[in-house]
């Protein structure tokens, strides 16, 4: 074996018998590496998981579509100005229609009415809370509605307000456990519906929608049950404008806000009466939370690190002080300086990296638990165990380099005579 690979071999052999033979002294200054490691690679890994989870969903639901409401999703400049939007009147189904009959760049417009609070009832069983998105033609295309059994709504259903719904996947299990949903009665607000499809659990989307929990029903049918031009905070129809391929989504934006703002009777220089909502500024401003919440995470991680790197110079410290005798007799019989501080390098490495491993096995039995315990999926990647190996290793360099140093520096008669 070359004498690179026996210095190797050796000082992790070392490494590994310091650790058995000073197991607590060890194992308390290898917590805080682990420590470390697991803070860092955990946000990491689970702030990438959660973007990547986002950008899925705003993939899916596209990038090009515009909501339009009473209130932003966000703060606008600086301040979430409650009181202002509360005088906005509602969108309608007529400002809808003039929007699309205005507008040419647009492929589908479609308005969504939610409904809260409302209870689902049979003969035998009911449900509480549930919600209610009344809808026109096209919705289910912008929002990606998958049908697990049964069909969606027709568009002869939806424009005739006919008493057929679809329900949530947790509401056809509260009301009907394993039984057939399809063309069974239910009960809404005092009125009856007939039940012609159950969508498939996907969870709440990046847009705010959780059909799990609620039935899909006909706008036109929900005009006739609920006070649709309510100016309460809760009334907040959401015109939903896709863009046709290849029309840019500012372009056709510019477009809608004027032809609202003309039928709304908004003056030049005034500001607009709705909100133009987007998925893209929001997945923006998530990226921008998630960029902080790491640099904090990594932050915080580095402390412990630094914790950490002082134990593992500590106990450098101390091994070369036990084995002062042994580096003297290396030097008398001619090994150079760079041999001995390579193996006590190279030895405060592999302590740092079993730390890391430490840390890093942690992450993965968190991300375990958190995508089969809470329904959160959560991958770790080789980025991120690549990342905290790098990571457990400079520390090992960080905290060992002193150490070592010294150890090379013995005067070898000295290092003999020490007692």
């Amino acid at each position: 074996m070359p004498i690179s690979g026996q210095i190797i071999t050796t000082s992790i052999a070392q490494a590994f018998g310091e650790l058995r033979a000073n197991k607590l002294r060890t194992t308390l200054s290898l917590a805080g590496i682990a420590i470390g490691i697991f803070c860092i690679v955990a946000v990491l890994t689970v702030l990438n998981s959660m973007e990547s989870k986002i950008q899925d969903n705003v993939s899916s639901l596209g990038s090009d579509v515009l909501y339009i409401n009473r209130k932003p999703w966000m703060a606008e400049d600086g301040e979430y100005k409650w009181w202002e939007y509360l005088q906005r009147k509602p969108m309608t189904i007529g400002e809808l229609r003039t929007v699309e009959q205005s507008v040419p760049g647009i492929s589908i417009a479609t308005i969504c009415y939610p409904k809260q609070n409302l209870d689902i009832k049979t003969e035998d069983q009911e449900v509480k809370g549930v919600s209610a998105y009344a809808v026109t033609p096209g919705f289910e295309k912008v929002q990606n509605v998958e049908v697990g059994a049964g069909r969606y709504l027709s568009n002869s259903e939806l424009d005739a307000g006919s008493n057929n719904i679809l329900i949530g996947n947790e509401i056809y299990e509260a009301l009907f456990g394993t039984r057939q949903a399809v063309g069974e009665l239910v009960h809404i607000a005092g009125r009856g519906f007939h039940v012609v499809g159950v969508m498939k659990k996907e969870g709440q989307n990046v847009a705010g929608f959780n059909y799990d929990n609620a039935i899909i029903m006909s706008f036109a049918t929900a005009s006739n049950l609920f006070d649709m031009g309510s100016m309460d905070w809760a009334n907040d129809p959401i015109m939903m404008i896709k863009a046709k391929k290849g029309v840019p989504v500012d372009d056709m934006k510019d477009e809608v806000t004027g032809v609202l703002r003309r039928i709304r009777k908004v003056r030049p220089g005034a500001r607009d009466n709705f909100s133009v909502n987007q998925l893209s500024k929001v997945s923006e401003t998530l990226g921008a939370m998630f960029s902080t919440v790491n640099v904090i995470g990594s932050v915080i991680g580095g402390f412990s690190l630094l914790v950490g790197a002082f134990g593992i110079a500590n106990i450098m410290f101390v091994t070369v002080r036990e084995r002062t005798k042994v580096i003297g007799l290396k030097k008398a019989i001619g090994a150079p300086r760079s041999v001995i501080l390579t193996e006590f390098l190279i030895e405060a490495i592999t302590l740092c990296l079993i730390g890391g491993a430490v840390g890093i096995s942690l992450v993965f039995l968190m991300g375990l638990a958190l995508t089969y315990g809470a329904d959160f999926p959560v991958a770790m990647t080789l980025r991120h165990v690549l990342i905290g190996s790098l990571v457990s290793a400079t520390v090992g360099i960080v905290a060992g380099i002193i150490p070592a140093y010294s150890a090379s520096r013995l005067d070898p008669v000295v290092a003999i005579r020490t007692t």
